[in-house]
């Protein structure tokens, strides 16, 4: 697997402070694309193991605590992808118990196929969907274009769960969250124009 950048501290893609990595490849290529360099399997270089322990090394660093670990590209579902980014969530759930796991995809989650879904059961959130231009929305958290949909898939710690797969609608995550945007979530939705 490769990768465009990882961020070792990153407030704009999810909640709190967190990793974030870049991965490549994307099947999709939606038009308007903010992260287009990353259409390429081959492009950007190596996800080494060096890479993956420091990782995890700074999920655990206590000197800057983040909240979890953010999945994007390109596309971490990428069919090439997919043994790769299931081995890391694996390692995150067991290694770093108490982090959150977001992960964008241009797939809409009932269209993934079985290998897809096992990455998905290690997860908290799922951002499905392709980016589409002519549905682009400034205002949404954490999505480029209205179509595309946030999936809860486990209650955050300390909540009490209705359900053991709560899955909220995009319009149910929009009601809850607050409407007040710093410069730097104004930024995120950059990141969000995802194909």
């Amino acid at each position: 697997m490769n990768i465009q950048r990882y961020y070792a501290v990153d407030v704009v893609n999810g909640p709190g402070t967190r990793c974030t990595l870049f991965v490549s490849g994307c099947e999709h290529q939606c038009r308007g694309c903010y992260n287009q360099s990353t259409w390429r399997p081959d492009a950007g270089v190596p996800f080494t193991l060096a890479m993956e322990e420091q990782l995890i090394a700074d999920l655990n660093d206590r000197r800057i605590p983040r909240q979890g670990l953010s999945l994007s590209g390109g596309d971490p579902l990428h069919p090439r992808n997919v043994p790769h980014i299931r081995r890391l969530v694996k390692r995150v759930r067991r290694e770093c118990p108490d982090k959150d796991i977001w992960l964008w995809t241009g797939y809409q989650r009932a269209e993934l196929n079985a290998a897809q879904r096992a990455v998905v059961a290690e997860i908290d959130v799922l951002i499905d969907g392709r980016f589409i231009e002519a549905e682009k929305d400034a205002r949404l958290p954490w999505r480029g274009s209205r179509n595309q949909q946030i999936w809860y898939l486990r209650q955050p710690q300390g909540e009490r769960a209705e359900s053991d797969t709560a899955e909220h609608h995009a319009e149910e995550c929009d009601a809850q969250r607050p409407r007040r945007e710093s410069p730097v979530q104004h930024q995120q939705r950059g990141h969000a124009d995802r194909g």
